[in-house]
């Protein structure tokens, strides 16, 4: 089983993720910051990775500490659960349409992390969530997990949809990169390490 447990906790934050790479998507959320939830609900759903993630910290200021650490922590945990990437396909891409929305993502767990985020949001805020956070969750996890993460927003009008487009996206990449690729023995580099 491709499992992981993290825990970081700072003096902003106290976050917790279990996940199973192998999974049938279920989750289990507790972040008091309900658009952010309804984002890793879809992420779990369309990744198949079950996933825990208890996060707590000053939302009083702001989202951003809480939503940037658990873009961390997922990251740290997902590097955890692939161990030496023996086997998995590596790279993988998605184009999604959500109504009115157009998102490609494209990843690459190949050990260096590196970002790029294409995608306005028409509104500063969905409910009372900053949309500029989007970015942010998704930067921190690249780092964490040191992938390669491209996101562009081919077009869309709704801030909902953008960010829903982008996560499913997300989740969809994830999923086929980190599957098990029956052709692969070792590590999917020439190199023979990632």
């Amino acid at each position: 089983m491709r499992t992981a447990q993290i825990t970081r906790n700072t003096n902003e934050t106290q976050i917790s993720v279990s996940l199973n790479l192998d999974g049938t998507g279920t989750s289990k959320l507790s972040l008091n910051v309900g658009f952010l939830e309804h984002m890793l609900t879809l992420f779990a759903k369309h990744s198949g990775i079950d996933l825990e993630l208890k996060a707590e910290g000053d939302t009083h200021v702001d989202f951003h500490h809480l939503t940037e650490d658990a873009g961390i922590t997922l990251g740290q945990a997902v590097a955890e659960a692939l161990g030496d990437k023996a086997g998995i396909r590596r790279y993988g891409f998605f184009l999604l349409p959500m109504d009115e929305t157009l998102a490609e993502v494209a990843v690459d767990f190949g050990g260096r992390p590196y970002f790029v985020f294409r995608a306005e949001f028409p509104t500063p805020k969905v409910g009372e969530f900053d949309t500029e956070l989007v970015r942010d969750f998704f930067q921190g996890f690249s780092t964490a997990a040191s992938c390669n993460l491209h996101m562009n927003l081919r077009y869309g009008v709704n801030s909902h949809h953008i960010a829903e487009a982008l996560f499913k996206g997300f989740a969809r990449a994830v999923r086929v990169a980190v599957e098990s690729d029956p052709r692969m023995t070792g590590v999917p580099s020439t190199k023979g390490v990632l």
